[in-house]
């Protein structure tokens, strides 16, 4: 994934070119990505970058007129184009179409700068005339920046596994990292898999004088947003409507062909309806899956032909299953094993979408953001699984999660959720495009803080907003039948429908209860899932890990490597599988992360 690298030591050292050179290596996925390496000797720092070409961040590395600073920078930035042009009228001189214009911005304000930057990113400013160099990363914690220290340098990167590559010690996985992955999803608490490696907080700016031992500082806290006062209801809508209409154009600005990807939902309607996109010139993609059009498939059709916006569907289904052993080894090595076996759908459908414009812009975490949902919880695997140590620590990640979960809940979200468990999701789908979404920006979380306690977990405000942004949308249904100024009883009845249908493909999927898969097994030959797979998902692991992808899974998981981990019960675990392939049982969740373990184990400890 794009990103950043580097070594910072304790004394010179020619071997820290080459194992810097590897780190990059490791980080370096796909032909279309650009790469490049620096020596700062006087500092005895060594720094590496990924980049996809023609990217904002193609430029690196980044130095002022005189060369005494200089500045290696990933992610992008949001920020009114306004500062640029009191950058020129300063002298500078930069290019308006890439991220060169940052290193005069610290030449102005000082570490400052990093408080302006709008966006996710992660980088390194080198200052050759106060001897200080400063390692950062967004407010929020996106761009993650892992690292390790050790007695003869500071090593980072923006994945784990490029300090692997060069530290062989770091090669072993974390006991209580790998039991909240198992319970969560994810590894919590900026803690890794990896023993050693360990995450930078977002908000950080840690800074090295004349030492490897870094000085660990946050420009920024969550405390600062949750202090604001709140407002009043409409004060709340006029100011959110102002800021969205005028935020929104920057994320579709830049040379690169945008794309939005669009659900059934109310989050990506709301970009479409205010985007600064003629007729006919804004690609539109949906997942969609093999069984029928899904929900969001059958309304964002309709979606995009009232906008007069172009519109395919990126079908999941026979060749996403006869490529999966190989997308899901990529895709679990990209996310370094914390983004379970669905993060296969990610890499196969972001490939896709790539194909058609290589920058999409989407509503991803809208709803986290403007209606604080939060969307992972402890769901913790059958402990006869796991060897006693395992179970123990099983069961203290959920004390673990409550006692994060306490407090602030929309910082729970902004600093917590997203950091943790939704950048592997991420880091997936920026492997092969670049991504964005506007719920990020600055501006609009600052002010979501402020949103009075009526509304701020009401879904009324974005659905009154697309209807502002563009009228011809207003009364067209989301996904789980909710409409804007509709009549009461029958909305109702509709979402109760809608509600109905989503609860029932889950419970038939994922959630099927031990009982009733030994009945659906029974009367297999019905194809009872024909009557509820594919209304409103596109991907259906359950019969899928039983049916088709049976033979990998046995493969993987029943190998002697995989029978013989020393935190598994291996007879536990033949039963489990077993029972799943015959269709008797059901363990997708516990597959689902078993699996991503595995592939890690072989992938990054196993190998030298």
């Amino acid at each position: 994934m794009p990103g950043i690298a580097g070594i910072i030591a304790a004394d010179i050292n020619p071997a820290h070119g080459a194992a810097l050179d590897r780190m990059v290596d490791a980080m370096c996925h796909e032909p279309f990505y650009a790469t490049g390496s620096c020596s700062i000797k006087p500092e005895r720092v060594h720094l590496g970058w990924v980049a996809h070409q023609g990217s904002f961040s193609d430029c690196m590395p980044l130095w002022n007129e005189t060369k005494d600073i200089c500045l290696i920078f990933s992610g992008e930035d949001f920020s009114p184009s306004g500062e640029r042009d009191q950058l020129r009228a300063k002298g500078h001189a930069f290019n308006l179409a890439d991220a060169s214009y940052l290193v005069h911005r610290y030449e102005e304000i000082g570490s400052d700068f990093l408080l302006q930057i709008n966006g996710w990113f992660s980088g390194v400013l080198v200052d050759l005339k106060k001897h200080k160099v400063t390692v950062f990363n967004d407010r929020y914690g996106v761009n993650r920046v892992f690292f390790h220290q050790s007695a003869d340098a500071f090593y980072f990167a923006s994945e784990a596994k490029a300090l692997l590559r060069v530290v062989p010690s770091l090669r072993k996985l974390d006991e209580t990292s790998l039991s909240e992955f198992l319970t969560c999803g994810c590894v919590l608490q900026n803690r890794t898999l990896f023993s050693g490696v360990e995450a930078m907080p977002g908000g950080s700016a840690w800074s090295f004088s004349l030492s490897h031992e870094p000085r660990k500082e946050r420009y920024f806290i969550p405390s600062v947003w949750e202090a604001l006062p709140s407002i009043s209801p409409e004060d709340y809508y006029e100011r959110l409507k102002e800021i969205w209409s005028r935020i929104l154009p920057g994320y579709f600005a830049g040379n690169d062909k945008v794309g939005l990807s669009l659900t059934g939902g109310v989050d990506s309607r709301m970009i479409l309806a205010w985007a600064p996109r003629t007729p006919g010139t804004l690609p539109c993609y949906t997942w969609g899956g093999s069984y029928r059009d899904c929900a969001d498939v059958t309304l964002s059709r309709e979606i995009a032909r009232l906008c007069q916006q172009p519109h395919q569907t990126i079908e999941v289904g026979r060749e996403f299953l006869s490529q999966f052993p190989d997308i899901v080894d990529k895709a679990v090595y990209i996310s370094e094993g914390t983004m379970d076996a669905t993060g296969s759908i990610d890499l196969f459908v972001q490939r896709k979408a790539r194909q058609i414009t290589p920058v999409r812009i989407g509503g991803v975490y809208g709803g986290e953001i403007l209606r604080r949902l939060v969307m992972f919880k402890p769901t913790p695997p059958g402990l006869d699984l796991f060897e006693p140590a395992i179970s123990d620590k099983i069961t203290r990640a959920a004390d673990t999660y409550r006692a994060e979960r306490a407090g602030h809940k929309l910082t729970f979200t902004a600093f917590r959720q997203a950091p943790w468990s939704m950048t592997s999701k991420f880091a997936i789908e920026r492997s092969q495009l670049m991504f964005r979404t506007p719920y990020f920006d600055n501006e609009l979380v600052q002010l979501v803080y402020q949103a009075p306690a009526s509304l701020a977990e009401d879904n009324n405000l974005s659905l009154r907003l697309v209807s502002d942004g563009n009228p011809v949308l207003k009364d067209l249904k989301t996904d789980r039948g909710v409409t804007h100024n509709s009549l009461p009883v029958f909305s109702a009845l509709r979402h109760q429908w809608h509600e109905f249908t989503f609860k029932a493909e889950y419970a038939y999927d994922y959630g099927m209860p031990q009982k009733l898969a030994k009945v659906d097994h029974a009367l297999s030959a019905l194809h009872i899932e024909r009557l509820f797979l594919g209304r409103h998902k596109f991907h259906h692991f359950r019969v899928w890990y039983r049916d088709q992808l049976s033979g990998f899974l046995k493969d993987v998981l029943l190998d002697s490597r995989a029978l013989n981990r020393p935190y598994l019960r291996r007879s536990r675990l033949e039963t489990m599988i077993k029972g799943h392939t015959r269709g008797t049982s059901n363990h997708t969740l516990e597959i689902h992360r078993l699996l991503a373990v595995e592939l890690i184990q072989r992938q990054l400890i196993d190998k030298s």
